[in-house]
């Protein structure tokens, strides 16, 4: 039968029916409304685009998780497959092979992983978990299942062992118990060695939880029991006894076997090792403090940190090695966590970055009772996992070929570029790899388990993480992987902060000053743009060459001061001055670096960070081209940049932050325009704002003194350029600003309109009864402050454009997110002195003005009221004269108007593909070639192809926190408009190309991922997949092409996911195959002596010892067994129906059993006690039988 799909009907209805209203009535429509079609001129170039994409199309699944597993707490090897396992905290598991092979699963408890044991070579793993539950994995498929689960309900577990080639898991408990569970069946044997029965009777303490259990290498039938406080018991499974009893003042942590089974050696709290010999248990046979201070003869050695593991390694050529984390003196509190190998008399003391969370040694052969031959090994931290070479004798570590760095340093932003240009991927690598560290062993990495290979879908893609110490990293993340390309380190160009100095950052900041906030790359032309934390800006170019420079920079003024609440007036002078009064002034500022020279700067107008002033060395690759810093101003620091977009192609760099806009010419090092955001409206103040902090003189009344918070001198009324380039460069032929040309282009077009904040009508922005001029009071202030026309109320849980950048998400994680905690977060200063920041910036070629003829070069501006502003550039025609002649920043006089604030743009063509923005073709800046030199500039501007006919040749698409609008340009007609949400606000947003068609991509904060196909807005895909638990996947989420995003799942992991079906059907064939058949190695030949002097001969057959026949079956109520969902019975389970109703059946009819299973021990316990109360009393009539009374 076919599939009937609603949805297509429903968009097919959507698309064919009429459209009706105007422009300005688009702005009307509520949630849910879908798309609106006003009709008009662009209805010929609505029905040329042919929408390709479906729902279909899109299905979200995540792919693979890179980075370093957070919080670990367990480690694995499988000696054989070459596979390592890491369990966490938050009860995941990461399974680890050769590069390509990275595998991610988790726990649906969440409980955290305690062990994790490897069936080796059996592509099977067992985990145990804090809830007391033993889990069995089958990693012979690329994405591992629970086939069991084993629930213990009255002990918990503290240790697990399994032999190799076994069958069998020995189980310890917090009661000192031991259990057998069988792994096939995972079900729980009858055999039970009691802890009361493992100790001596005349004990009279508990020996405490088991802290090891291990089978002997000589004689399998003997387990080596260790319990807490110092007891080993070496327990015969046979006879069911205890063979010999060893006791200990100190606590035990861990023991480890001698390959021949005749000494263990055995980590104290003390600090001390001790070396039993089975032959004589009464006393140690050697006891050492390796990093105790030597003591006179017969007084005890001094006691140091405990030792948590030990492991003993025997070689059959050399002095065997004795491996072991902690043991330290106590007297050396700063000594950092330490891993010391012993072997023979030399003692190494590796000290390491991070505490040490469990380590293991790898050896040639998986059989314990052979010579164990290590060559390496793992060392497991709380932030890091090495590997150490035991084959050299300065024991290097191997270099680590995962990604396991990612935070180095906490990361702050990411930007995921996908179907780049593919050569820059080779071009990164060559470079970033001369700055490799050194000093790596020789040897390939060990760990090389697993199968891998590239897939069907393979095209080059590259992740940027920004960090809080201000470095970059490029990476490598085609097909799946992450491999490092290129570091960048930006805080190279700044001075380092000396002890007393840098009071100015840490007004903004109280660590963290270089942290990396936004980043803005542009793949084709290789121009790399980053902004931090400290308010500064720095341009980037790259070049193979190195080379020495000074580094150019600028400084720029920018605030947002408004002197008075008085309505606007006519006769008010405009915000761009006259041309003659500020070209002095601008033209000793254009050429400066380091100063700002207009006039009326005080003294305080200095940058929070300084710049190397000396000539520095770059190195190839990228090299700061300029520096522009944002200046105090009268006491307050720089706000946050809250936007950031360069263009290559115009050689310009636009930023701006809650107070307003600056533009910097980064080919001529001068700023073409720093405004406030109220001053680029022209005269018109659309939302009639107050002043963010009233300033304490006479002018002002004493109720509106409680708005302060710094006084500023009233002369700075207005935001100036150090450049004042606005006003220099606007011709007499510009428009000026004159407030009663406001009103006329009101009449032309509505678009401008802002939203009502309920109902999204267009209300008039000048419709306030305060035009007279007079002053308002405080009352009316505050409610026209909240409640003005078409002003939306502030609400710190809807402000997502200005949000701040990271947030502390836990205690665990304050040193990740510590670099925020600013006094000048966008939210306090949106929110609390209501500015209008600056949310989104985009270069593009466009129509600035209503009805042009031609595309120009514009700069979009997005503010967090959903405003958006078109600014024109006006750049010189030639190459030459762009190098010397200025560029004019002009108003266009065009608003369009949003619900929240402005997160994005992009512009499409009449035929539905995104336009890219205009770019230059790079070229080295720095090559020496004569034939380079001369070469011009090779600019790629994507304009819209040219047509006869009359209308619209271009869409632009604005996405805001609540909605999405298409406009239809020259004629600025909004042809669709989309409600994306009420009740929530939209974090990101990217316009992406999947399957050679455009598409808008949202992450909401209360966890959907939306598409939503163009240029129609019509939804394809809504999903509630990921829950915003904290800020760090607010500040890290992002979108990119071909049906691919990311973000921050931990603070050192990147979660990598699709959206694309395509990609979700190939995903089995992109992963990696945890398990290869591989033939175990063979034992060794123990030799006729050895087989006959040097331990049992005799097999050992545990099937027989614990199956049901012997052991009978263990208690019910002791562990619950649970088929996990990759067991026959769970998949049975999972059927649903009639299946789903024989599930329930039947874990009732087990629940029934379980208690009738309970009754029938109790009552064979009380046949046992009644047969034997029979025989004693037989037994005793028969003693007195025969005797006569008088013999009593």
């Amino acid at each position: 039968m076919k599939k009937f799909n609603f949805r297509k009907v429903l968009d097919g209805l959507t698309a064919s029916s009429p459209g009706s209203g105007s422009g300005s009535g688009s702005n009307s429509s509520g949630a849910g409304s879908g798309s609106v079609h006003p009709g008009g001129t662009a209805g010929v170039l609505r029905e040329e685009i042919q929408e390709t994409l479906t729902s279909e199309y899109f299905h979200i699944c995540k792919t693979v998780r890179h980075g370093f597993p957070y919080q670990p707490t367990a480690l694995a090897f499988d000696p054989v497959q070459k596979t390592l396992a890491i369990g966490t905290r938050t009860g995941a598991i990461r399974i680890l092979g050769r590069p390509g092979v990275d595998c991610y699963c988790q726990h649906e408890s969440g409980a955290a992983v305690l062990q994790l044991q490897f069936l080796i070579n059996e592509g099977a793993l067992v985990s145990a978990s804090s809830d007391d539950t033993l889990h069995l994995w089958n990693l012979r498929q690329k994405r591992p299942v629970i086939l069991h689960s084993l629930k213990f309900n009255r002990e918990r577990i503290t240790y697990c062992h399994l032999p190799f080639q076994s069958k069998w898991l020995y189980v310890g408990t917090e009661r000192g118990n031991t259990h057998i569970v069988n792994i096939e069946s995972f079900i729980l044997s009858g055999y039970v060695i009691m802890w009361n029965k493992a100790i001596e009777l005349s004990t009279k303490t508990h020996p405490g939880p088991v802290v090891h259990l291990s089978d002997s290498p000589r004689d399998e039938g003997k387990l080596l029991i260790g319990y807490e406080n110092g007891t080993v018991v070496f327990w015969d499974l046979k006879s069911k006894r205890a063979e010999l009893r060893v006791y200990y003042d100190e606590a035990i942590h861990s023991i480890d076997w001698h390959h021949e089974g005749k000494q263990f050696m055995c980590s104290h709290s003390d600090g001390s090792l001790t070396l039993w010999n089975l032959k004589n248990p009464s006393r140690p046979f050697q006891t050492t403090v390796p990093h105790g201070k030597s003591q006179r003869e017969g007084r005890k050695s001094e006691s140091c940190k405990p030792i948590l593991k030990v492991e003993y390694k025997t070689c059959r050529n050399s002095e065997p090695f004795i491996i072991f984390s902690g043991g330290l003196s106590y007297d050396k509190a700063c000594r950092r966590p330490s891993l010391t190998i012993m072997h023979g008399k030399a003692i190494t003391v590796l000290e390491m970055d991070h505490p040490i969370v469990e380590f293991l040694t790898l050896c040639e052969t998986p059989y314990p009772n052979e010579f164990q031959e290590p060559y390496a090994v793992v060392v497991l931290l709380e932030k890091d996992l090495i590997v150490v070479d035991l084959t050299q004798s300065n024991f290097p570590i191997f270099e680590n070929p995962y990604p396991m760095d990612i935070h180095e340093s906490p990361v702050t932003c990411t930007a995921y570029f996908a179907d780049c240009p593919p050569d820059l991927i080779l071009v990164l690598y060559s470079i970033g790899v001369k700055h490799k560290k050194q000093g790596y062993s020789n040897k390939e990495w060990p760990i090389s388990g697993g199968a891998w290979n590239l897939g069907t879908q393979t095209y080059p893609e590259i992740i940027i993480t920004g960090h809080a110490d201000g470095s970059i990293k490029f990476w490598d993340a085609s097909a799946i992987t992450l491999q490092m390309l290129y570091k960048l380190k930006t805080s190279k160009v700044f001075e380092k902060q000396k002890v007393g100095e840098g009071k100015q950052t840490c007004e903004i900041v109280e660590e963290d000053p270089y942290a990396v906030q936004m980043i803005y790359w542009c793949p084709e032309s290789r121009i790399f743009c980053v902004s931090g934390v400290s308010a500064y800006v720095i341009i980037y170019k790259f070049s193979r060459h190195e080379i020495t420079t000074e580094i150019v920079s600028l400084e720029v003024r920018l605030q947002y001061d408004v002197e008075d609440i008085i309505t606007p007036e006519p006769e008010t002078s405009p915000p761009f001055p006259d041309l003659s009064s500020q070209l002095p002034s601008s033209r000793s500022l254009s050429g400066s670096t380091n100063t700002v020279a207009s006039e009326g700067v005080t003294r305080d107008s200095i940058p929070c960070l300084n710049v190397k002033t000396r000539p520095v060395r770059m190195p190839p690759g990228y090299q700061a081209e300029l520096v522009i810093q944002l200046v105090w101003v009268d006491g307050e620091p720089p706000q946050q940049i809250t936007s950031l977009a360069v263009s290559s192609a115009y050689g310009i760099v636009a930023f701006g932050n809650c107070n307003g806009l600056a533009v910097v010419d980064f080919i001529q090092k001068t700023v073409l325009l720093s405004m406030g955001t109220i001053d680029l409206y022209r005269s018109s103040d659309l939302y009639q704002r107050q002043p963010r902090s009233p300033r304490k003189n006479k002018q002002f009344i004493a109720g509106l003194t409680e708005l302060n918070d710094s006084p500023v001198p009233l002369e700075l009324e207005r935001c100036k350029s150090p450049t004042s380039g606005l006003a220099t460069r606007i011709p007499e032929a510009a428009p000026s600003f004159c407030r009663n040309e406001i009103p006329a282009v009101r009449q032309r077009n509505q678009v401008h309109h802002l939203p009502d904040h309920v109902n999204g009508h267009c209300t008039s922005p000048t419709s306030q009864s305060c035009s007279s001029g007079k002053r308002l009071s405080s009352a009316d202030v505050s409610k026209v402050n909240r409640w003005g026309p078409g002003r939306p109320p502030f609400r710190k849980a809807q402000s997502a454009a200005c949000m701040e950048i990271s947030l502390p998400v836990t205690t665990e994680e304050s040193r990740e997110n510590s670099y925020n905690r600013s006094r000048s977060s966008s939210i306090s200063s949106i929110d609390k002195d209501s500015k209008e920041a600056i949310t989104a910036l985009y270069f593009m070629e466009s129509f600035a003005r209503k009805n042009d003829s031609t595309v120009s070069p514009c700069l979009f501006v997005g503010t967090s009221l959903g405003m958006v502003l078109i600014l024109s550039l006006n750049l010189p025609s030639t190459d030459e004269q762009r190098f010397t002649e200025p560029v004019m920043v002009l108003p266009s006089g065009t608003f369009l108007s949003l619900k929240g604030a402005v997160l994005t743009f992009s512009c499409m063509d009449r035929t539905g593909g995104l336009m890219q923005p205009p770019y230059e073709v790079w070229k080295d800046p720095n090559n020496i070639d004569e034939n380079e030199k001369s070469w011009k500039r090779k600019l790629v501007l994507n304009c819209p192809s040219p047509s006869q006919e009359i209308g619209d040749h271009q869409y632009t698409i604005i996405c805001s926190e609540k909605q999405a609008k298409v406009f239809s340009l020259p004629s600025q007609t909004c042809l669709y408009v989309h409600n994306i949400t009420e009740t929530s606000f939209i974090l990101r947003a990217d316009m992406v190309v999947m399957c050679n068609s455009a598409c808008l991509a949202c992450f909401c904060a209360n966890g959907h991922i939306m598409i939503m196909s163009l240029p129609s807005l019509r939804p394809m895909l809504d999903v509630n997949y990921l829950p915003l638990t904290d800020m760090r996947i607010a500040r890290t989420f992002c979108f990119t092409n071909e049906g691919q995003a990311l973000y921050l799942v931990s603070p050192t992991e990147i979660q990598r996911l699709t959206y694309s079906q395509e990609m979700c059907d190939n995903l089995q064939d992109m992963l990696g195959d945890l398990f290869t058949p591989i033939e175990t190695p063979e034992a060794q030949n123990r030799g006729f002596l050895k087989g006959l002097f040097g331990g049992s001969g005799q097999t050992f057959d545990r099937e027989e010892l614990f199956g049901e026949a012997t052991a009978g079956k263990a208690s019910r109520s002791l562990a619950q067994h649970i088929p996990g969902p990759g067991s026959i019975e769970g998949m049975k389970g999972a059927a649903g129906g009639v299946m789903g109703e024989l599930t329930r059946a039947r874990i009732a009819l087990d629940e029934r059993g379980q208690r009738l299973g309970e009754l029938e021990e109790k009552t064979a316990g009380m046949m046992t006690s009644a047969e034997a109360f029979s025989k004693h009393a037989h037994e005793l009539m028969l003693k007195y039988k025969d005797k006569k009374w008088y013999q009593f």
